[in-house]
């Protein structure tokens, strides 16, 4: 029985590493991944594998550069440097995750976990001093006697300011 199920587990698996492959050497998917994980160089701010830039002088170039390097089997890795290297860093549409790049993908975690630690003690100072300013208010408190409870108790039925309870 525990063999049986053996067999399934890896029946699946080998499916599902099946399905996952199928578009990784497609030509197409490639072109389309690519062309998504590089920008235009024409200065129009959008994804090369979709600039849609009337007249762009970049695009049309870079789209068939982007053919020929595939269909030479270059891999990605090296049609991303080649890019890299012929139009400068910028041409990527994320960072790098080594070197100096990898502050680009650290700063924003960075920077919100800073905030967030700041804005946690502030609040916490804050509560600390309401805290201690209560705690001088009682501290300094004069001591009521009886006698005061009494007046103040009459004033209140007098006045009708017990909230008509």
């Amino acid at each position: 029985m525990r063999s049986r199920w053996m067999k399934v587990a890896q029946a699946a698996a080998l499916a599902v590493a099946v399905c996952f492959s199928l578009g990784a050497t497609d030509a197409n998917a490639r072109y389309f991944d690519l062309g998504h994980r590089m920008m235009c160089t024409c200065s129009c701010g959008q994804m090369l594998g979709e600039c849609n830039h009337v007249g762009c002088p970049e695009s049309p170039r870079e789209l068939a550069e982007l053919r020929a390097d595939i269909a030479s089997g270059m891999g990605d890795q090296a049609i991303l440097d080649a890019f890299a290297a012929k139009y400068g860093e910028t041409v990527l549409a994320a960072p790098r995750t080594h070197g100096f790049d990898l502050v680009a993908w650290i700063a924003p975690f960075a920077v919100f976990a800073a905030a967030l630690l700041g804005t946690i003690l502030l609040i916490r100072r804050w509560s600390g001093i309401s805290a201690a300013k209560a705690q001088v208010a009682a501290a300094n408190a004069p001591m009521q006697t009886p006698a005061d409870v009494e007046r103040k108790e009459r004033i209140r039925r007098e006045t009708g300011m017990d909230g008509g309870y």
